[in-house]
């Protein structure tokens, strides 16, 4: 069962993991703002509540996890989104990444292929009081076509290579940021659809995620 309660310990804690951010490199002070805000132990089972602000990832079923804290302030700075920038993140799990993008002022699509965790969230109060997301149960590698064009778009999963049809999905001038790779490490990488036509392709750092899957998974 996922807690309710945001004590002044929980939020004691946060602001601990925003200095522990910092010291590592993370310097966009409304990814820290954000961070500083959401209840990271709000998206795990309470089990794991005296260890819900280490950077660390942990299992929130279906053979998923929610990465950490330091990984989703990574992307999420890589980002860059800004104020009522439409996203479309790919891979919802918890929906922590979510809602720390929604806190930023983003408004957020956010598609998850497994059942159990979509329908987790969308049965968890708290997290559908939230502004500024929408869920949806799909396949990732389709995105969300109907909503498209989109500012920008966060894939939390590692993708075998860069996914052709959610580049379309982007506006000109849009980016979006993905772990490519099929081993057990993949490179961060920036993808802009650039208005005169075609991609550009930045590398950065190498992080671990689990395996982006097509298809959806109703069980």
């Amino acid at each position: 069962m996922r807690p309710t309660t945001d004590t002044y310990r929980h939020q004691g804690l946060r602001k601990k993991l925003v200095d522990t951010l910092r010291a590592k490199g993370i310097s966009d002070e409304s990814v820290l703002q954000a961070i500083a805000e959401v209840p990271r132990h709000f998206f795990l089972d309470s089990a794991f509540d005296e260890i819900a602000y280490e950077d660390r990832a942990f299992p929130i079923g279906q053979g998923q996890t929610i990465s950490h804290p330091y990984t989703v302030a990574y992307q999420t700075q890589l980002l860059g989104a800004s104020r009522f920038d439409k996203v479309l993140e790919v891979g919802t799990g918890s929906a922590y990444q979510a809602t720390v993008l929604a806190k930023m002022g983003a408004l957020v699509y956010t598609i998850e292929r497994q059942k159990a965790l979509f329908d987790s969230n969308r049965g968890f109060l708290w997290l559908q009081e939230q502004p500024g997301i929408k869920y949806f149960y799909g396949d990732g590698f389709a995105g969300l076509p109907t909503y498209a064009p989109f500012d920008k778009i966060l894939i939390t999963a590692a993708a075998p290579s860069v996914p052709d049809r959610l580049i379309e999905q982007l506006r000109p001038g849009g980016w979006m940021v993905v772990p490519v790779g099929e081993g057990d490490v993949q490179q961060m990488k920036k993808i802009t659809r650039l208005v005169q036509g075609g991609i550009a392709e930045e590398i950065f750092d190498s992080f671990s995620f689990v395996p982006m899957l097509s298809g959806k998974k109703a069980d």
